[in-house]
């Protein structure tokens, strides 16, 4: 007679991690390391949901003390109202300085061009590189996640870039046993990933057991949308819609936020963090694969992108 054998429960163990403690912890030390290896990093902030995730675990990385680290968000002029507001609104809640880079002034100065398509996303390196060498940033964190994309799968928690902000994954560093090499010459920083590790049904149960604020935009909400190249887009100043494309109101949600005019909504009822879980949870799609039209130009458009700088 065999006795079948059952894995035992996490409760079982009153000082086991749970999966969330476990990823919480490793983003805590990530912090931390940077604090103590680096003299000026900054927080990449958006006002989208990785951010916000990221910021929370900073705060909680240095309390009771305020964090050390300041804001930048690289602004391309058409983003979300509503995700602006939450960026402002946060920054000045905790008394942190936000620096922002706006694509707009690069275009009105002519040192960027509009794109035929409208999408200023592709647009963010060169500002985002000319603050970071203006303030001298020597580390950068991100809110990237390898679950996302496969270029990003790709990248290391501290991702080494050249003096031009480019990114060669042959430079790669080893991070055995969680031990991380901020090495960097003169004019080089480094990009550093916290949530790496994280999924996005990862971050969602982590904003639902932190209890975190998110903008509207990410819960289900009516809005006037309208249909290209199979997503639905808002309209705006940036160029949507075009001739032959209908505006109507749909109950939608966003599964990330980025420019408007490559950043899709997804039809949706989920209009609590319990709905939007579940409806994650079935989902086989990456929330960019589904959302994000700037990751479709190209089999490599993200990789190319990040050898240039981008994150």
């Amino acid at each position: 007679m065999t006795t079948a054998v059952t894995a035992p429960e996490e409760t079982d163990n009153p000082f086991a991690l749970t999966h969330l403690d476990a990823l919480e912890s490793e983003a805590v030390h990530i912090f931390r390391e940077v604090a103590g290896e680096f003299e000026r990093p900054v927080i990449l902030f958006s006002g989208g949901k990785d951010s916000i995730v990221m910021l929370h675990l900073a705060l909680k990385a240095f309390a009771p003390a305020p964090l050390p680290f300041g804001l930048l968000h690289v602004d391309t002029g058409h983003n979300f109202p509503e995700v602006l507001r939450y960026r402002d609104e946060t920054a000045a809640e905790h008394g942190l300085r936000l620096y922002v880079a706006s694509v707009q002034q690069y275009i009105d100065n002519g040192t960027l061009r509009e794109r035929p398509d409208g999408t200023r996303n592709p647009l963010q390196t060169l500002p985002l590189l000319e603050a970071i060498n203006e303030h001298r940033f020597d580390a950068v964190f991100g809110g990237g996640r390898r679950d996302e994309e496969k270029a990003r799968a790709k990248e290391r928690v501290f991702s080494l870039r050249d003096e031009f902000g480019g990114w060669d994954p042959r430079r790669q560093r080893p991070e055995l046993w969680q031990l991380y090499n901020g090495r960097h010459a003169p004019g080089e920083h480094v990009r550093v990933f916290p949530l790496s590790n994280w999924t996005e049904l990862d971050v969602w149960q982590y904003i639902a057991r932190e209890k975190i604020e998110l903008p509207s935009i990410y819960y289900a909400h009516e809005r006037e949308v309208f249909s290209r190249s199979g997503m639905w887009l808002a309209p705006g100043e940036w160029g949507g819609p075009k001739d032959g494309e209908r505006v109507e109101s749909r109950l939608v949600r966003y599964r990330t936020v980025g420019d408007m005019s490559c950043t899709g909504a997804v039809n949706s009822d989920a209009d609590t963090v319990e709905k939007v879980i579940a409806e994650i949870a079935a989902s086989r799609l990456t929330e960019r694969g589904a959302t994000r039209a700037d990751d479709k130009l190209s089999e490599a458009a993200m990789e190319d992108r990040k050898r240039e700088g981008y994150f």
